[in-house]
């Protein structure tokens, strides 16, 4: 039977937390407990089951109580005193309402230790995990725990093998995602992403007797991991998994679920700051770290780190780059990987940024062979373009310093009923085609193969010199003086001017060392400053008030805007200066042993230079990309100008690779359509006017 038929089964369980008024939002942290319950109970009596059968009836039922034990412990799935002694079910406890609490209790304390902290049977103060204990708590509160236990007590998993189990935990788990206001990817990788996953994986290692070791960082109930495990079960004999997972009831269900699977290790805490795996190296790494979600609470360890795994920091808000450094940490010499990201990853950050230098850094590293877009509305939780990150550190020759982009985002197949923002999936076919395609590595009509330089660019600073309509700059007004660092000759970089009078038109000012003020309005020098003097001066505008400074010996000074040169101005006679800038600046002065406190205000002529930069191709050699970037200026710069910093930047984008441009009507069809609707109107005026 399929094992799926008890899907509707257990989301009847919420039908009753409904009546008892709890939100919907709770549901999964009420649900967990009992379907793990339900989980270990079916498995543990299918081994003492199995242990019956192997042993044979007559001589299990003569083995001593003790070596029974070591049997059952031998078999690392854990024990329950209350079922192998008295062989009675937590549907067994339901049928007795007189007894169930000092049964169901007596149940529940029978499993060994781990599974208990597990379930949450004894809670201190420390890890709740998956808090059962709690959730009888409030069950009993509200007077139905023997109903919401009873309705578990029906769901009998004992007919089916790890697999089906894991499949229909998987489908549940999906549920909890779309109901609880988790991060988009946060909880659940959907059956068609797990399946491509796998099927990249599997094209890439060779069928093998060897052990395959797989890591999931980001574990969460483990679907990813271990539905990945399942599937390469078909070529690889021998797999082990390891799995973190910082989520307490997602961790506790992965690690029910390991126990019962050979050679399998999953660990609580925070990967980023408490590796529990930091002598490890493995052959497949995999992950869909959660998109989108701030590290700032642990910051500070991450800013300490002394592993080496971070070689760039990436804005606090988001922390997917970090997950994808430690991965990269963790593969082992010929490893390989596929990881989930949101689009961030592709392009976030300027040149130069943490996001952007990590990008660098694995390109640089040559350790990405392609990243694969998936369709939209393929996640639970959102319904944004998602992407696979294909990693490996083992790449065939001809791929080497290569990296292929895949738009699969019209790979799909809508499904006949939305499941929450999932509405379309990776069948079957398409997952072929995209392994096919990825194997052949040539360009197709929705993939490319591209030298990893094609994503790098040169983002340029310069320092631009703005001239007059003559290409006049009034950097050549300024004196020539002796640099006393250098001692080499240089020129200044402005002109100081002494003012007597300095106008916007409304308001002059004639004094430039204050040192009084209204004490009507202002209760201090400082006062007056900040109120008056200071925001003035800021407000000044030479370009856009009539800004006039005259000096000492009766020279004035302004812009003029239709010539954009400044003009010094004589006895009447004006003389265009180049283009440049007027400076006024105010500064309070606190009072020294020989002066008082004082505002001084002055006024300089510097020459107008504008930061800019410019986005260029990149060039892997050296020579090709420095005449690149000459032959970009030529072309483009018009004005005199000196380089600044270069920055290499990395970055992503689908958009630019398979933009396809709407294809434009021809002129006489939308002649045609105009003459149309011309006609129509005509035809309705002719009707009015009847």
């Amino acid at each position: 039977m399929d094992i799926l038929q008890y899907e509707p089964k257990i989301w009847a369980t919420a039908d009753l937390l409904r009546g008892c008024g709890i939100k919907e939002s709770e549901w999964p942290s009420f649900m967990m407990p009992f379907f793990a319950l339900a989980m270990v109970e079916s498995r543990l009596v299918r081994m003492f089951d199995g242990l019956k059968n192997r042993i044979g009836e007559e001589a299990f039922d003569g083995i001593d109580k003790e070596d029974l034990y070591d049997l059952i412990r031998d078999e690392g799935q854990g024990y329950n005193i209350y079922i192998f002694e008295k062989q009675q079910t937590l549907a067994d406890i339901c049928k007795n309402d007189k007894s169930f609490e000092i049964d169901f209790d007596a149940y529940l304390n029978g499993f060994d230790g781990e599974t208990k902290d597990l379930l949450g049977v004894d809670v201190g103060d420390g890890e709740k995990f998956l808090d059962i204990k709690g959730v009888i708590s409030k069950l009993k509160a509200k007077k139905v725990l023997m109903g919401y236990t009873k309705l578990w007590a029906g769901i009998d998993l004992k007919p089916y093998c790890n697999s089906e189990i894991t499949t229909l935990e998987e489908h549940i788990k999906r549920k909890w995602a779309d109901i609880s206001a988790e991060t988009a990817g946060e909880q659940y990788t959907p059956d068609d992403v797990i399946a491509l996953i796998s099927e990249i994986i599997a094209s890439k290692i060779e069928e093998s007797d060897t052990l395959l070791k797989i890591y999931d960082c980001t574990c969460g109930g483990g679907n990813l991991l271990f539905g990945v495990e399942d599937r390469l079960k078909e070529k690889i004999k021998y797999t082990q998994t390891y799995g973190q997972d910082w989520n307490d009831a997602l961790y506790a269900l992965a690690k029910i679920e390991s126990r019962f699977r050979k050679d399998s290790r999953i660990e609580h805490g925070n990967t980023l700051v408490d590796d529990k795996f930091y002598n490890e190296k493995f052959d497949v790494v995999i992950a869909n770290p959660p998109y989108g979600v701030s590290w700032k609470g642990f910051q500070k360890d991450i800013e300490n780190d002394k592993t080496g795994r971070f070689k760039f920091l990436p804005s606090v808000s988001d922390g997917q780059l970090l997950f994808m450094q430690h991965l990269i940490s963790k593969l082992d010499e010929d490893g390989m990987g596929v990881v989930v990201h949101n689009g961030s990853t592709l392009f976030s950050g300027d040149a130069g940024s943490a996001e952007s230098n990590i990008r660098k850094w694995m390109l640089d590293s040559d350790i990405v062979e392609a990243v694969i877009q998936l369709p939209t509305d393929e996640f639970f939780n959102t319904g944004i373009y998602t992407y696979l990150w294909v990693l490996n550190k083992q790449k065939k020759p001809e791929y080497l310093d290569k990296v292929m982009l895949i738009n699969a985002s019209e790979k799909y197949k809508t499904l006949k009923k939305s499941k929450g923002s999932k509405r379309k999936e990776v069948d079957e076919d398409s997952r072929r085609e995209i392994v096919e395609t990825l194997t052949r590595y040539q360009d197709t009509d929705y993939a490319r193969v591209f030298d990893k330089e094609y994503f790098y660019f040169n983002k340029q600073a310069i320092l631009l010199t703005n001239v007059d309509e003559y290409g006049n700059s009034f950097e050549a007004q300024l004196p020539m003086i002796v640099n006393k660092k250098t001692g080499e000759e240089e020129r200044a970089s402005s002109l100081k001017l002494t003012p007597v009078k300095i106008s916007n038109g409304d308001r002059e000012l004639t004094r430039f060392v204050i040192t009084d003020f209204d004490t009507g309005k202002y209760e201090s020098l400082a006062d007056a400053f900040e109120q008056d003097i200071k925001p003035f001066v800021a407000s000044l505008d030479y370009k856009e008030q009539p800004l006039v400074i005259t000096t000492d010996d009766d020279t004035r000074y302004c812009f003029d805007n239709e010539q954009e040169t400044l003009n010094e101005e004589v006895n009447g006679n004006k003389e265009p200066l180049g283009c440049g800038k007027i400076v006024v600046k105010s500064t309070l002065k606190k009072a020294s042993k020989t002066q008082p406190a004082r505002i001084v205000i002055s006024a300089e002529l510097t020459p107008d230079y504008q930061k800019d930069y410019e986005i260029i191709p990149y060039y892997r050699d050296e020579a090709e990309n420095q005449a690149a970037i000459a032959a970009f200026m030529d072309k483009y710069i018009t004005r005199p100008f000196v380089y600044l910093e270069n920055v290499v930047g990395v970055e992503i984008n689908f958009n630019k690779v398979f933009y396809k441009p709407e294809k434009l009507r021809e002129v006489a069809v939308i002649l045609a359509d105009i003459e149309a609707i011309e006609a129509e109107i005509k035809v309705l005026e002719a009707e009015l006017e009847l």
